[in-house]
């Protein structure tokens, strides 16, 4: 189990290695822009008032605790913890005007923060990628406050057989597309299986209750191309 874990630590990290300088970019070309839509309705059901505490996990670019802070007028306190080091580098320079928002190189299994410190927990696209997903809720649980709201985007299982049919078939290409716009299909071919591997939206819901949370909701993006799920500690 333990060499299970670290085998895909190491295949996530060397994954996004290689992909990070063109990360939004072949986010843009792969959901035609529409990744940006689900990552505002994703802030826009948190509703966080001005003074919210936010820790955006696997942060990525960046692009979850900016939406966040510009919503706030960059008035909350905003940790941004991304594993992989050019994902690190490459968020921690798209957001270094923003003052309000500090990075930590970090797992999402450890984070290097205190009890109950934070009104929200987000982590976009990267739940899946995680190598303990109990770990890491566990860690949510952890470091938000009484009364804090876990949320997470992530893709998820589509509802209507037509769109699943277009889906499947459009996901072979993406490799092709990966070679063209990062120059390796390896990234690409990772990314179709881990979203085939992965819990549906009900499966990810128990796992989330497993953990300690309550009052659980879920909302599907694109007929359940991509799902919100919500969470709160009581």
């Amino acid at each position: 189990m333990k060499s299970t874990i670290q085998d895909k630590a190491k295949l996530v990290n060397s994954v996004f290695s290689e992909v990070y300088n063109k990360y939004d970019l072949m986010n843009d070309i792969m959901s035609f822009g529409v990744h940006r839509i689900w990552k505002s309705k994703f802030i826009d059901w948190m509703n966080p008032s001005h003074n919210s505490s936010l820790i955006d996990v696997a942060s990525g670019t960046g692009d979850i605790a900016k939406i966040f802070s510009l919503r706030n007028k960059n008035l909350s306190e905003i940790t941004c913890v991304e594993p992989n080091e050019g994902m690190y580098k490459k968020g921690k320079s798209n957001l270094i005007n923003f003052k309000n928002i500090k990075w930590i190189k970090a797992n999402a299994e450890t984070l290097p923060v205190e009890d109950n410190m934070y009104d929200f927990y987000s982590i976009s696209y990267g739940i899946r990628n995680v190598s303990d997903i109990n770990k890491t809720l566990k860690e949510a649980y952890r470091v938000l406050k009484p009364g804090g709201r876990f949320m997470c985007l992530e893709f998820s299982r589509i509802n209507n057989e037509l769109l699943n049919f277009i889906y499947k078939n459009y996901s072979k290409a993406i490799p092709i597309l990966g070679k063209y716009v990062v120059g390796s299909t390896k990234p690409y071919d990772y990314l179709i299986n881990s979203i085939d591997s992965f819990y549906n939206q009900e499966q990810l819901l128990k796992l989330i209750a497993k953990n300690g949370f309550e009052n659980l909701e879920y909302r599907n993006l694109s007929n359940g191309i991509s799902a919100i799920h919500s969470g709160w500690k009581i």
